[in-house]
């Protein structure tokens, strides 16, 4: 595997932002060429002053951070951006605690230079619809797939799905999930990537110590059953994404465990659509023994263009991490 790195940066200077912590970015490419990220910033996750926060590069360079969404006295997360062809989407959530959570939509007709008015994305919905941390996937057929998960007794994942360019949506069913063999709760957040078939594959996140892994051959409205992979997971958010050639590159944190350590950070390449993948090739590490800010890289996000990729993710709580990596 060869790849160079092009560029590696933080979005913002730690220390020098209007929020003491951040997380949860989500980045995404512009029709204009630029690529935009957002993030949850505030005192600390669960905040009451925790919002949106945006920012774009341009030449390289990124925007000074501008918040995008608020809501008084209750806390924002898990932002997703996307990018369509006529205005850009910013999906997040609102809530004091995740099973009561609301899912609210924005829309951008400038590149994220102004939005509109808030609204629901499912009218009346409490816990979970739309994307819940990773981008949307748009099918061949252009029907977009929002990742989504919700968090009750068990974790368990969905998608949504629109075929009206995201003016409504249609929940699909649960992946099925052999409940009785868990350790503890499930699967949350989602990835997904369609192959050369038409087959859509699903990586989650678990409470198991290993991602698990599941499959639609009917454009994300059924799933097969949860397995679990050979590729570690410390119940901590990844994300992946398909290169122009068919190659995976995933980004993880390569630790197996129920809550246990954010780093480090690192990717790894499938040549086989997912089936067996490189070692790790570590992006952030700090030694540590559990989850400790001062070591936490995580919650990346990543997208990409011909043989390039762009991904962000959290830097110890104190800024979002970029990178953009070209693969030979």
């Amino acid at each position: 595997m060869n790849y160079q790195i092009i560029q590696h940066q933080h979005i913002f200077t730690p220390g020098q932002q209007a929020f003491r912590q951040c997380h949860a970015s989500t980045i995404c490419q512009l029709s204009n060429d630029e690529i935009a990220a957002a993030w949850f910033g505030g005192d600390h996750e669960k905040a009451p002053n925790v919002a949106i926060w945006f920012s774009k590069r341009k030449n390289g360079e990124w925007s000074t951070p501008a918040k995008i969404a608020d809501k008084e006295n209750i806390p924002c997360w898990n932002p997703v951006l996307l990018a369509l062809p006529d205005k850009l989407v910013l999906f997040y959530k609102v809530g004091r605690e995740i099973m009561s959570w609301q899912t609210m939509v924005k829309e951008s007709y400038d590149f994220g230079e102004s939005w509109g008015d808030e609204r629901e994305l499912v009218p009346g919905d409490f816990g979970g619809r739309g994307p819940v941390k990773n981008k949307c996937l748009i099918l061949k057929d252009k029907t977009i797939l929002a990742p989504a998960s919700v968090e009750g007794r068990y974790w368990e994942c969905f998608v949504d799905r629109s075929t009206d360019g995201g003016r409504t949506w249609e929940k699909s069913e649960n992946v099925p999930l052999e409940k009785s063999a868990l350790k503890d709760r499930g699967v949350i957040q989602p990835s997904l990537w369609e192959d050369d078939q038409g087959i859509v594959h699903m990586f989650m996140r678990s409470s198991e110590g290993a991602i698990y892994s599941s499959d639609s051959a009917d454009s994300g409205k059924s799933w097969s059953t949860a397995r679990q992979t050979q590729l570690p997971n410390n119940n901590c958010g990844l994300d992946l994404t398909r290169l122009e050639d068919g190659r995976l590159v995933l980004v993880y944190n390569p630790v197996s465990g129920n809550w246990a350590a954010r780093s480090p950070i690192a990717f790894s390449v499938s040549e086989d659509n997912g089936v067996t993948w490189s070692g790790p090739q570590i992006l952030d590490h700090v030694p540590c023994e559990k989850n400790e800010e001062r070591a936490e890289f995580s919650y990346p996000a990543v997208v990409s263009r011909g043989k390039d990729i762009f991904l962000t993710y959290t830097w110890k709580r104190q800024s979002i991490a970029f990178w953009q990596i070209r693969f030979f």
